[in-house]
């Protein structure tokens, strides 16, 4: 990461369809957060739970937040979301318009005339 933009994450959150998705978005971004979550509905799941095999339909949320919002964001999709376990997979993003990280950065960023 270039020394001019802020350290930015790209989390991975399934949830059990588009509905319950954008809630969930709605509330991580009001809270500061997260400056832009996509919701990606109709992904396809394939895995092993509690050692049986199983498919489901679900949407997938892509949630762009910096880095040190990454605990806060991580209870607040733990205390919200509807599976005993949820995906929650976050990656650093090397390089991106730095306008545009910059700007997810000034999003997460509450003030204290904002609460």
């Amino acid at each position: 990461m270039s020394g001019n933009t802020p350290d930015t994450l790209l989390v991975y959150c399934t949830c059990p369809d588009e509905a319950a998705g954008a809630e969930l978005a709605t509330h991580l971004v009001e809270q500061g957060l997260a400056g832009c979550i996509n919701v990606l509905p109709g992904i396809t799941s394939i895995y092993k739970w509690h050692g049986t095999m199983k498919s489901g339909t679900e949407a997938l949320l892509l949630i762009k937040t910096p880095a040190n919002k990454y605990p806060a964001l991580e209870q607040a999709i733990r205390s919200r979301h509807p599976y005993e376990l949820p995906e929650i997979i976050a990656v650093s993003i090397e390089t991106g318009l730095p306008d545009y990280l910059n700007w997810i950065a000034q999003e997460t960023d509450i003030r204290e005339t904002d609460i």
